[in-house]
């Protein structure tokens, strides 16, 4: 069946760096458009970036954009999360799961949402 395993979380001091690793099975992993989301305690999950199955479209939320970088290994079936200059708003347990991009009229890009394969999780803390 579809599964994910993240790790690679941490605690960082802001203004660091740490890479997250999305180990994904059941799949090919090459075929989808795999996200990275976050739950911070008291908040809804919500995205922080995607890739896309095979042309690498990356898209990025405004509050990452700039400061992560996702990427996928299709021979390893890994998808990564590199974030840098860290902050204490980060700080959550983040997720990846495969992803279903929705577009409007035009063809253009307007939203997505993961098709609940939650992971565990990767603990993400960032110190001040």
């Amino acid at each position: 069946q579809v599964q994910f395993v993240e790790s690679g979380g941490g605690l960082v001091q802001a203004g660091g760096a740490l890479q997250l690793s999305c180990a994904a099975s059941g799949f090919t992993l090459e075929n989808y458009a795999v996200g990275w989301f976050r739950q911070a305690p008291g908040k809804e999950r919500e995205g922080v970036a995607w890739i896309s199955s095979h042309d690498g479209t990356t898209f990025y939320e405004d509050a990452v954009k700039g400061r992560f970088t996702i990427s996928k290994d299709n021979a390893k079936n890994t998808a990564y999360l590199r974030m840098s200059r860290l902050r204490a708003e980060d700080s959550a347990v983040y997720y990846c799961d495969r992803i279903i991009v929705t577009r409007n009229d035009f063809g253009e890009v307007d939203g997505y949402y993961g098709s609940a394969y939650w992971g565990k999780g990767t603990l993400v803390t960032i110190s001040e």
